[in-house]
């Protein structure tokens, strides 16, 4: 039991995992709305975004990250696909900024968004299969109950 994240503490460290910040892969969902749980303007997000890229991403920067098998309270499906939150170190013990240029918690998100569609994985997948997708689902709807 001594290993569980205890409640918040200002005499804790901010090397201490409890005083990292937590990053959900909805807090960069495109998908989402801001209700639903986006914290970032769109233009900043990504289509349903991982925690493992977001991992990635982090993990190049030479921030220590951490990874939690959670839930984001307001995600409403249960699979593994959206499991997951990451905490990352982004201050000194005395304060400061590990990295200047991840001074916030909104510097190190804006970073992820704009670094998830530069990955191998997210260029290789096939373009031309979303586009199909739409058509297709625009199409089922139809005029369906409309009389």
């Amino acid at each position: 039991m001594a290993a569980m994240i205890s409640s918040w503490n200002s005499e804790k460290k901010h090397s201490d995992v409890e005083r990292w910040i937590c990053i959900y892969p909805a807090y960069l969902n495109s998908k989402k709305t801001l209700a639903e749980g986006r914290r970032l303007p769109k233009k900043y997000c990504v289509e349903n975004p991982t925690h493992q890229e977001i991992r990635d991403v982090l993990v190049t920067t030479g921030l220590r990250v951490g990874v939690e098998n959670k839930l984001y309270p307001r995600e409403r499906s249960k699979e593994m696909t959206y499991r997951g939150r990451i905490r990352v170190q982004i201050k000194n013990d005395d304060g400061t900024p590990l990295k200047p240029e991840f001074a916030t918690r909104e510097d190190v998100m804006r970073y992820i968004g704009d670094s998830i569609p530069k990955m191998k994985t997210r260029q290789n997948r096939p373009a031309d299969q979303q586009p199909q997708t739409t058509q297709a689902s625009n199409k089922s709807k139809g005029k369906k109950g409309r009389r």
